[in-house]
């Protein structure tokens, strides 16, 4: 069994599957090379991306992030800053310096290759890092694949599929098999998964744990409401959060009692946060890592009888919906639409609201179950490659969604409801292995096909 915390990875964006993946695979090869004894060896280092990470991985900081994990960056504690000052100096051909031990010469035109046409058998989103002599022989190669989440796996690990986590008291795979293991034993579902966190990591550990990624979320929120500008990548596309909140408090300091608009808020700060390269939590991943947080902070911040408690019990019951998603269906973009991403995401946080305001376990299923049933078949078409139209206003539309989906499973038993979460999930999948590649982080139809023929047509317009 996974844990809740594999799920939510502290890092950066713009993307879990295409920056946070990457410089996790990065420091891995680079880590095997130091460990078999490689790096004296080394003159040189090529990276070849393949499907997704090749199409929109400019856009999403594939190549940086990449590049920062051969040099020893880690997602969680990387400096964004300094990152991206070395990506600057590393595309002007700096020496790249392997896991800060071993110097060799960089050249990026040459030793960075896109095959933008080409996708690996495996998984969509597929990079490939080899190592080679001075004389160019070729001295270590490893194929990796980034495949949602910040989660990477090579051939090895797809052939093996080994647990890695011994057994805690209540193992379950499926929603049904949770849900039946909390009837049975008069438990919510955050006191079910507490206690098979405290199997691997003593009490006080999980809730430390837990405590640094309601940090990192809360953070992200903050800084995204009080960050104003335009976000990088050329769209001028202006953060709308800080805007947003003035707004929004005066509006509320005038009276108005209307508050569906401060989950779409706390949605847009994070989502922006991310879309420019920002800290924030991987829920289930970055593209969608605005709806948990802003869900969650709404709970702090309005429900009357919030508590710390309830907080914990937030992620927790949050978590235990994602892994669901992750464990029996996809939480990559690349493989199945942005119903991996801000569907399922939608699902984890309306679940999660409906059992921190008082929903029981059946209800807290059927909210998470109508999450995801109004997030199917969705796409995801980042225009420019840039996880920004439509991400952030996606993230934000979806958070309203939850909260919406939490209080409407409350008002009913939901024990005439027809459809299953585990059903949902299933659908999920199998919709998005439907979906035409076009539709799956490719940028090649959609929205980004729309602006892109639109800039053609005015490109061609100014020059006739």
């Amino acid at each position: 069994m996974l844990s809740v915390f594999d799920l939510f990875k502290i890092g950066i964006g713009p993307s879990s599957s295409h920056t946070v993946g990457p410089m996790v695979a990065g420091k891995a090869f680079a880590g095997e090379l130091a460990l078999l004894g490689l790096l004296p060896c080394v003159g040189r280092v090529t990276v070849d991306l393949f499907g997704s990470l090749a199409l929109t991985g400019e856009g999403h900081g594939t190549t940086g992030a990449i590049l920062g994990g051969l040099e020893g960056e880690e997602p969680a504690s990387v400096d964004t800053a300094r990152l991206a000052r070395r990506t600057a100096e590393l595309k002007n051909n700096a020496d790249l310096t392997l896991i800060c031990a071993h110097t060799i010469p960089f050249d990026y035109e040459r030793d960075m290759r896109l095959h933008k046409g080409m996708f690996l058998p495996r998984h969509s989103n597929a990079m490939r890092l080899t190592a080679h002599a001075a004389d160019g022989t070729e001295v270590y190669t490893r194929t990796y694949y980034s495949i949602g989440g910040g989660f990477i796996r090579t051939d090895a690990d797809f052939d093996a599929e080994i647990e890695t986590w011994p057994t805690p008291p209540h193992p379950y795979k499926t929603a049904g098999e949770l849900f039946a293991i909390c009837e049975r034993e008069g438990k919510t579902v955050a006191q079910i998964v507490m206690t098979n966190e405290s199997f691997w990591h003593t009490a006080a550990e999980v809730r430390r744990r837990a405590q640094a990624v309601m940090d990192v979320m809360r953070d992200s929120v903050e800084r995204g409401c009080y960050t104003d500008g335009v976000l990088p990548g050329g769209y001028n596309v202006r953060r709308r959060a800080p805007n947003l909140l003035r707004k929004v408090s005066a509006l509320q300091a005038q009276g108005r009692r209307d508050l569906s608009l401060w989950p779409t808020l706390y949605a847009f700060a994070v989502a922006e946060e991310n879309a420019s390269g920002g800290r924030v939590v991987t829920a289930p991943t970055n593209g969608a890592a605005g709806v948990v947080p802003a869900v969650l902070t709404y709970y702090q911040n309005f429900y009357p009888h919030a508590t710390e408690e309830g907080a914990l019990d937030f992620l927790l019951t949050a978590g235990a919906i994602g892994l669901f998603y992750k464990t029996n269906a996809s939480i990559s973009g690349a493989e199945v639409g942005c119903q991996g991403e801000v569907g399922v995401a939608c699902s984890m946080a309306a679940g999660a609201y409906c059992a921190v305001t008082g929903g029981n376990v059946k209800q807290v299923e059927v909210a998470a179950e109508i999450g995801m049933e109004h997030n199917l078949g969705l796409t995801c078409d980042p225009v420019g490659g840039l996880v920004q139209i439509p991400c952030i206003e996606r993230n934000g539309v979806a958070a309203e969604r939850a909260v919406n989906c939490a209080q409407l499973s409350r008002l009913e038993d939901g024990r005439q409801r027809v459809i299953s979460l585990d059903a949902i999930i299933e659908v999920m999948y199998r919709t998005g292995l439907d979906l035409q590649s076009r539709y799956k982080e490719t940028s090649l139809g959609g929205l980004a096909q729309a602006v892109a023929e639109g800039l053609e047509r005015k490109k061609q317009g100014d020059t006739a």
